[in-house]
C-alpha cells in the first residue's frame, strides 16, 4: 500500500485488514504528508472521492502520535443528517487507536449533551451554530472544553463559502483560536470549484501571512469532463415527470433532486399515485421523519427518493442506480455533486435524467449542461460587505465573554475581512439603540438584545441563516414536520388539505398562538406551499442559455421532445438574440433589452443609466424593460455617458431590509448599502455596456 508510511500503524493494520483496501485513493495518500506537515489544506475530490477518510486519517495519526488529549479536533459541516451520518463510521476509525468521536448539534439531547461535556471525546463532529452555543453557554467553559483544541476539519467547504454562514464560520474560528491560544491547522473538504487557490485563502482566515496553505486535488480533471450518460427530455409538467419516472428504470434505486420543496411534494405525490415506491426528504420535514425515509430507500431497491439539495451533501443513502434531475440545479458545482451520486459501482456509468416541466426550465437546463461540457465549474465568492455578521459577532462575542473592551474586537479577529472601516460605528450603533451597555469603556449585552434575542437562550442570534416562521404540523403526537403560514390561509373550498411527506392529510385543527397545524390522514387532493424566490442566475448561466438559442447544442443525449421543443424556442426567441452582441427588441410600446447577463448585472445596468432610459424597476436574469419613447440613437448616447469606472449599485427598498438576518441591528443606511452591493455585478454590466446592440422592431 503506498502513501502511508507516516500513518498511524494501528490505523494502517485496520485500513488493511477490517476496511480490506489494499491501496489508498490518489486523494487519501497525497492528503498525508500536507496534513501531517502542518499545512492549511483544501481537499478536492469528486463525490464519493474518499475526502473524509483523506483529512480524518491523518488527523487521528497526529492525534495519536502526539498525544493530543481532550478535543483535539473538530469536524464541521453544514447539515445536522450528514453529521449523523458520518458519525458512527469516523467513530469506528477514532477506535481503532483507542479514540473517541462525540457528536453535538441541535438535535442531540440534554443528557448526551452532560455525557459529552464530562467525558471530552477526542474528535467532535457539530455545526458552526452549534459550536458558537457552546461558546456562549452557561453550562460550559469554553476556555476548558476547547484548551486543547489543534485541527478543524470543515466539510463541504464550498457549502459554506457561497453564503453568510461561511464568514459566521470564519469569525467562530477565530474565536477558538484565541480561547485555545494557539493557531488551529485548518482542512477544508469540498468537490470541485473553479478558484481553489482563493477558496483555500478565505478558509485560512486572518492573518495568513506565514500559514502555508496546500491545494490537494489528484483527481480532478483538467480540460472537459469524461463521458458520461446525461439525457435531457421536455415533460412539460410534474404529473408527466411522474409518469415518465413510474414507467422507466423499473427495479433501479433512483434519487430525484427537484429545487423546490413544493415540487418534492408534487412529484412524491404523483408518484405514489402510480405505485411507485417513494420516500421524501426536505428540510420542512421533522427530522425522525427524513430519518427513517433515508434509511428505508437506503435498504429498498425498486424505488424513488424526492428530495431538494438536501440529499445533495455527501448525505449517504446507499448505492444509487439513477438520479433524476426535475427542471435545473442553480449551478454546474450542484449538478456534479448529484451526478456524482451515481456510478459508484465497478463498471457503471455516472448519469442524469433531466426532466424539464417548462420551456423556460428547458433552456436553464441546456445552458447549464452547456457549461459543464466547456469544464466550466463557477468559482465560490463569498457574499461581499458581512456588516449584519459584524453586528452579531460584537454581540455574541460579549455573551460570550460577559464583558469586552470597546476596542478588543481586533484582539479576537485579527485582520479577518469581516471587518472593515464601519466595524466602529456599528459598535457606536449598538451602543446608542441599547443592544449594547457601555461602562467605563466595556460593552455588556444589552436590554435591546434581551428583547429581541434572549428567548429560547439566544438562540435565535446564533443562527445566521434566516429562516421563515413555519407552523408544526403534528398527526396525533407524531410531528410530520412543518409547513408555510401561506398553506394554511389561502382560500380553500371546501377541506384544507395539505400535502406532506408525499402524503395528504386534512387539516382539523390550527393553533395560530403557538403555530401549531394538527392533521389526520386522508385520500383527498391537496398541495402545499412554502414562501421562496429564485436566486439569481450568473452572468455565465445567462449567456450560456443565449448560446443555446443562437444553436449551440450541448454534447449530451437529448430526447426527440426535448429537440423539438429546442428548436421551436430558437424560433420562437430568434429576435431576442444576436451574435453580435445584444438586442432591443420593440413589440407595439414595449421596449425590451435583452441582454442575457443575469439578474444582478440588469440591476446594476438599470441602475447606471439615467430614469429617462429605463421603465422602472421591471427586468429579470436576461431583459431590461426600457422606456416606450426611447429610440436607439438616444440609448446609444445615454449609454455612453455612463461612467463604467464607478457603476453604482442597485437601489433597494428599506423594507428589504427585513430579508437581511441581523439587518435589523444594522444604522438603516449601512443595512441597505449591504444589500445593494450584494445585488450588484459591476463586471457583467462592464461587459454589457462596452458590447454593440441591435435595435429590432417585431410585428
Amino acid at each position: 500500500m503506498t502513501g502511508v508510511d507516516r500513518l498511524h500503524p494501528g490505523l494502517v493494520h485496520h485500513i488493511v485488514n477490517t476496511l480490506g483496501w489494499a491501496d489508498l485513493r490518489p486523494l487519501q495518500a497525497a492528503a498525508i504528508e500536507p496534513i501531517l506537515g502542518g499545512h492549511d489544506a483544501l481537499l478536492l475530490a469528486p463525490t464519493a472521492g474518499g475526502k473524509t477518510e483523506a483529512a480524518v486519517f491523518p488527523a487521528l495519526s497526529a492525534m495519536a502520535d502526539r498525544d493530543w488529549s481532550g478535543i483535539s479536533v473538530l469536524y464541521l459541516c453544514p447539515l445536522r443528517a450528514l453529521l449523523n451520518n458520518l458519525h458512527p463510521r469516523i467513530a469506528g476509525y477514532a477506535s481503532w487507536i483507542g479514540r473517541t468521536a462525540g457528536l453535538w448539534h441541535g438535535d442531540t439531547g440534554a443528557t448526551q449533551r452532560r455525557r459529552l461535556r464530562i467525558a471530552r471525546p477526542d474528535l467532535l463532529l457539530t455545526t458552526p451554530e452549534s459550536l458558537e452555543a457552546m461558546l456562549v453557554s452557561t453550562l460550559t467553559d469554553p476556555r476548558q472544553l476547547f484548551a486543547d483544541l489543534r485541527l478543524v476539519i470543515v466539510d463541504e467547504v464550498h457549502a459554506f463559502a457561497g453564503d453568510d454562514r461561511g464568514w459566521h464560520l470564519l469569525a467562530v474560528l477565530e474565536r477558538l483560536s484565541r480561547l485555545a491560544g494557539r493557531r488551529l491547522q485548518r482542512i477544508g473538504l469540498s468537490a470541485t470549484v473553479g478558484n481553489p487557490d482563493q477558496l483555500l485563502h478565505w478558509l485560512q482566515g486572518a492573518n495568513v501571512g506565514h500559514r502555508t496553505g496546500t491545494v490537494v486535488a489528484p483527481d480532478t480533471p483538467a480540460g472537459p469532463v469524461p463521458q458520461v450518460d446525461v439525457t435531457l427530455d421536455y415533460v412539460g409538467s410534474v404529473d408527466n415527470a411522474a409518469t415518465v419516472i413510474a414507467a422507466l428504470h423499473r427495479g433501479e434505486k433512483r434519487l430525484a433532486f427537484c429545487d423546490s420543496r413544493s415540487q418534492v411534494e408534487q412529484l412524491a405525490f404523483a408518484l405514489r399515485g402510480r405505485g411507485v415506491q417513494t420516500f421524501v426528504s426536505h428540510s420542512s420535514l421533522a427530522a425522525d421523519e427524513r430519518r427513517q425515509a433515508e434509511e428505508a430507500f437506503a435498504e429498498a431497491r425498486d424505488c424513488v427518493i424526492v428530495a431538494t439539495s438536501t440529499l445533495e451533501l455527501g448525505v449517504d443513502v446507499g448505492d444509487l442506480d439513477r438520479v433524476i434531475q426535475l427542471d435545473a440545479p442553480r449551478t454546474v458545482a450542484s449538478f456534479l455533486q448529484r451526478l456524482g451520486r451515481t456510478g459508484r459501482r465497478p463498471d457503471t456509468a455516472r448519469n442524469t435524467l433531466f426532466l424539464a416541466t417548462k420551456q423556460d426550465t428547458l433552456l436553464k437546463a441546456a445552458g447549464l449542461l452547456t457549461l459543464w461540457r466547456d469544464g466550466y465549474v463557477e468559482p465560490v465568492t463569498p457574499p461581499p460587505t458581512p456588516r449584519h455578521i459584524v453586528a452579531q459577532q460584537l454581540l455574541a462575542l460579549c455573551l460570550q465573554e460577559g464583558r469586552i473592551g470597546a476596542d478588543i474586537w481586533p484582539a479576537w479577529y485579527g485582520d479577518l475581512s469581516l471587518f472593515d472601516d464601519t466595524t466602529p460605528r456599528i459598535v457606536d450603533w449598538l451602543v446608542a439603540t441599547g443592544h449594547l451597555d457601555l461602562d467605563n469603556g466595556m460593552l455588556a449585552i444589552g436590554p435591546e438584545t434581551e428583547r429581541r434575542y434572549g428567548r429560547r437562550h439566544f438562540m435565535e442570534l446564533l443562527t445566521v441563516f434566516a429562516a421563515a416562521p413555519e407552523f408544526t404540523v403534528l398527526h396525533g403526537r407524531q410531528q410530520i414536520g412543518s409547513t408555510d403560514a401561506l398553506a394554511l390561509t389561502i382560500k380553500v373550498d371546501g377541506p384544507r388539505v395539505i400535502v406532506l411527506g408525499g402524503r395528504t392529510w386534512k387539516v382539523t385543527h390550527v393553533d395560530w398562538k403557538r403555530q401549531r397545524c394538527y392533521v389526520e390522514g386522508t385520500d383527498l387532493p391537496g398541495r402545499s406551499l412554502w414562501h421562496g424566490f429564485l436566486p439569481p442566475q450568473s452572468y455565465e448561466l445567462a449567456q450560456a442559455q443565449r448560446r443555446v438559442l443562437l444553436g449551440t447544442q450541448p454534447d449530451i443525449n437529448h430526447s426527440h421532445r426535448a429537440e423539438q421543443t429546442l428548436a421551436t424556442l430558437r424560433e420562437d426567441r430568434a429576435s431576442q438574440v444576436w451574435d453580435g452582441g445584444t438586442v432591443v427588441q420593440v413589440v407595439d410600446d414595449e421596449h425590451r433589452w435583452w441582454t442575457w447577463a443575469g439578474r444582478r448585472a440588469n440591476a446594476t445596468l438599470a441602475a447606471s443609466l439615467p430614469k429617462a432610459a429605463v421603465d422602472g424597476a421591471r427586468l429579470d436574469d436576461h431583459m431590461i424593460r426600457l422606456r416606450g419613447d426611447l429610440t436607439a440613437p438616444a440609448l446609444r448616447q445615454l449609454i455612453d455617458t455612463v461612467d463604467t469606472h464607478g457603476l453604482p449599485a442597485p437601489e433597494i427598498d428599506g423594507e428589504a431590509v427585513t430579508g437581511l438576518k441581523f439587518g435589523e441591528v444594522l444604522p438603516a443606511d449601512l443595512a441597505t448599502t449591504t444589500l445593494a452591493e450584494r445585488a450588484a455585478d459591476g463586471p457583467a454590466a462592464h461587459t454589457v455596456l462596452a458590447s454593440p446592440f441591435r435595435w429590432v422592431t417585431s410585428l
